[in-house]
């Protein structure tokens, strides 16, 4: 595969490395609080002077990364709502695209459904969505609904495979012209152009129609993180990309062979990789750590490229020191090789720049 190398950034907290609060910290004791918004906004502002597709923003049930029920005093913890955070980064950006986390074993459709709608409204069509799934019986205990008693992937990747479905019914409830706004006739919205979901399954059962209409980019972008066979069939018949964890070629190219046998083959493909550029990163990390020079992680991305991904989520070890990097030394390389944009496009939305179909509304299909 050839041609321009699509590049996100995965941001959580001060980053990836367990200990990046400690190095930001002791660099400048006066580094703003990752539940400050100034400090999400300028993240995101640096990563837009990269260019880059877009950013994600991590979100668990826990107050500290992971799904640990004992909480460290070593490490960071205390975190916002991914989507807050994100509808706060909207307004101070104007290109980068937005996708946060968001659980859905102890949620409800209906309300991801109006928040990644108002997100992708707020953002002018920059919006996305990365679904998680929860696994453990403190996590169930913190909603006090279930007794923790699930029964592994059997039971939590098909209900979250029923919740997409069901949040992307509820995006297509209104079809895009329902709002008239006709202050002479005295009429709002054309209400024939409103839709009942009716869905009902093991999982949920939902009428609808979303009280938010339909978002800009009719469906805002769907990304799952996967690991193995189950999670690649979830993105397949639920995501529009899949962030996978290969260590080197040959893993590379068992999971790309695995997500085409799970029926992704029209996923766009990122391969997930925590950058460390002078630092032991996160060894425990899922992903790949690099912590090579800037030519190196290139080098590597540009070969991965050839092998089959679409492009690369970078998790910076520490941001305040990885980030910038990324920003100023591994795009201006990626540029020179003629492999990334030199600029956005205006009024661009997510969807057309990572090269996504219209997602045209089945209801209105049916209505015709």
């Amino acid at each position: 595969m050839s041609g321009p190398l699509h590049l996100g950034v995965a941001l959580d907290g001060y980053g990836w490395d367990p200990q990046a609060w400690r190095a930001t910290l002791a660099a400048d004791p006066d580094t703003l609080s990752p539940l400050s918004g100034r400090y999400w906004a300028g993240l995101a502002a640096t990563a837009e002077r990269g260019l880059l597709d877009f950013l994600t923003i991590d979100d668990t049930l826990m107050p500290q990364p992971g799904r640990r029920e004992e909480i460290s005093p070593r490490r960071l913890a205390g975190r916002g709502d991914a989507a807050l955070v994100a509808a706060r980064i909207a307004p101070a950006t104007r290109h980068i695209g937005l996708i946060p986390v968001a659980t859905v074993t102890h949620t409800e459709p209906f309300h991801i459904s109006k928040s990644i709608a108002t997100l992708d409204y707020v953002s002018h069509g920059r919006a996305g969505w990365q679904p998680r799934v929860s696994s453990t019986a403190h996590e169930a205990a913190l909603f006090g609904r279930r007794d923790g008693a699930l029964d592994g992937l059997s039971d939590l990747f098909p209900e979250a495979a029923d919740y997409v479905d069901v949040v992307r019914r509820l995006w297509d409830s209104w079809e895009d012209d329902a709002i008239i706004r006709d202050a002479t006739t005295g009429r709002y919205v054309d209400i024939d152009k409103l839709h009942y979901i009716d869905f009902s399954g093991k999982f949920f059962s939902v009428k609808g129609p979303s009280i938010t209409p339909r978002p800009p980019q009719g469906q805002p972008v769907v990304a799952v993180l996967a690991h193995q066979g189950p999670v690649y069939e979830f993105a397949a018949t639920s995501a529009d990309l899949v962030f996978i964890t290969p260590s080197d070629e040959t893993s590379l190219r068992g999971i790309l062979d695995e997500v085409s046998a799970a029926g992704g083959a029209r996923l766009k493909v990122y391969a997930d990789v925590v950058v460390s550029f002078g630092g032991p990163g996160d060894p425990r990390s899922d992903a790949l750590n690099f912590t090579g020079a800037a030519t190196e992680l290139v080098e590597l991305l540009l070969q991965w490229q050839r092998l089959g991904i679409d492009g690369a989520r970078l998790r910076p070890a520490v941001n305040a020191t990885d980030l910038p990097v990324i920003v100023d030394e591994v795009v201006p390389l990626l540029q020179r090789a003629g492999r990334f944009r030199t600029a956005y496009q205006d009024g661009e939305t997510l969807r057309t720049r990572l090269g996504l179909p219209v997602a045209p509304n089945r209801y209105a299909t049916v209505r015709q």
